[in-house]
């Protein structure tokens, strides 16, 4: 399932105002914190959990890295030759369920064969081209069935910045975001929300489609406005991983109707932004006239939730206002700071945040009649 007929997006655009927490080095992290046990499981056990439900393959992730049938075809012939396979990592989260992070063709591989969906193309090897697992000898089916895989599980008590820090050591596929780990870790109502939203047309508009979809940069920026919005920049503390996967656990866990108001108050700021910014919305620019600049992730985060809870009719009456507030916050070189450099860090999300809000309100909190 594809979110439009459209190929992805993939802008050359760069972005600014974002920054990955810094790199910790092992001994940033207490021992006892890095809990990772080795497990052992055949294929045909593995098979069987991800029936159950209790170990979860993301298909909304996998869409994006689908193998073709020539390399799925290959790992089976490995199998079957006995060759032994990379190790699989999982996060284990809070109910006990595993969910694959790095293995995903892998596993998905097995179970198109082991569901006969999968033809076998391998011409050099006439006794199982063509074959599906149905046509296997008994003998070659136990051997798919019997593999050995040996399973990495990092426990759900590992803290988040060290988490995503193994995954992303270890990766041994397609290398991924730090927001594509998060996709896989907290799938549910709150990544369905962030990939509905992030295809929306006033989404696409407002940010003018410089948001690249592969690697989920798009999603992420969802991420930060929910996150902001649901726990207020008050409740940062340093990471923004921390932040942004506690803002996707706080959304797993709403109701539909909170989400739904959630969405409005997203496209509702996504508007108001557009209404008053047009082409130069969450970029720094001093007048509608000058070269559009880049996108700036940090001035999103403060842009899009400052304006959410506005009604339209206010933004459209004080849009005059409201430029001329932004223009001097632009020429604020303590804003600009907290924009531009060591953005994650909590004096620079508190000064941004505090600075903007104060300029915003003295327009608009007298005005929203």
């Amino acid at each position: 399932m594809t979110l439009s007929n459209s190929p992805p997006r993939e802008p050359e655009e760069e972005i600014e105002g974002v920054e990955q927490d810094e790199d910790a080095s092992w001994g940033d992290y207490p021992i006892d914190t890095v809990l990772i046990r080795t497990e052992t499981r055949t294929v045909h056990d593995v098979l069987r959990r991800i029936e159950k439900g209790s170990f979860i393959l993301n298909p909304d992730f996998q869409r994006d890295f689908i193998w073709e049938d020539d390399k799925q075809s290959k790992l089976i012939e490995s199998v079957l030759m006995r060759i032994p396979l990379p190790v699989f990592y999982l996060a284990e989260d809070p109910q006990g369920n595993m969910i694959v992070v790095d293995g995903l063709q892998r596993l998905s591989t097995f179970k198109r064969f082991a569901d006969d969906k999968l033809t076998l193309r391998l011409p050099d090897q006439p006794e199982l081209n063509r074959k599906r697992f149905r046509d296997l000898s008994p003998k070659l089916q136990n051997r798919i069935e019997d593999c050995n895989l040996a399973l990495y599980v990092i426990d759900a008590k590992v803290p988040e910045r060290a988490r995503l820090d193994i995954f992303e050591r270890v990766n041994g596929g397609v290398p991924l975001s730090r927001q594509q780990m998060r996709n896989c870790i907290y799938m549910g109502p709150a990544t369905l929300f962030l990939r509905d939203e992030a295809s929306t047309p006033i989404f696409l508009k407002a940010t003018g489609e410089s948001l690249r979809t592969t690697n989920m940069r798009d999603r992420e920026f969802v991420n930060r406005f929910c996150s902001f919005q649901i726990l207020g920049y008050e409740k940062y503390t340093g990471s923004m991983d921390e932040f942004l996967a506690e803002g996707l656990k706080r959304m797993n866990q709403m109701e539909k109707s909170a989400l739904s108001e959630l969405s409005n108050e997203f496209r509702n700021a996504l508007r108001n932004n557009y209404r008053v910014f047009d082409r130069h919305a969450f970029r720094k620019h001093n007048g509608p006239d000058g070269k559009r600049s880049v996108l700036n992730a940090s001035l999103w985060d403060v842009m899009s939730t400052v304006l959410a809870d506005y009604p339209e009719h206010v933004i459209e009456a004080r849009k005059n206002a409201i430029q001329e507030a932004f223009y001097e916050l632009m020429d604020d070189e303590d804003f600009n700071q907290a924009i531009t450099y060591s953005v994650n860090q909590v004096g620079k999300v508190e000064t941004r945040f505090t600075l903007a809000e104060a300029a915003f309100e003295e327009v608009l909190d007298a005005n929203t009649d």
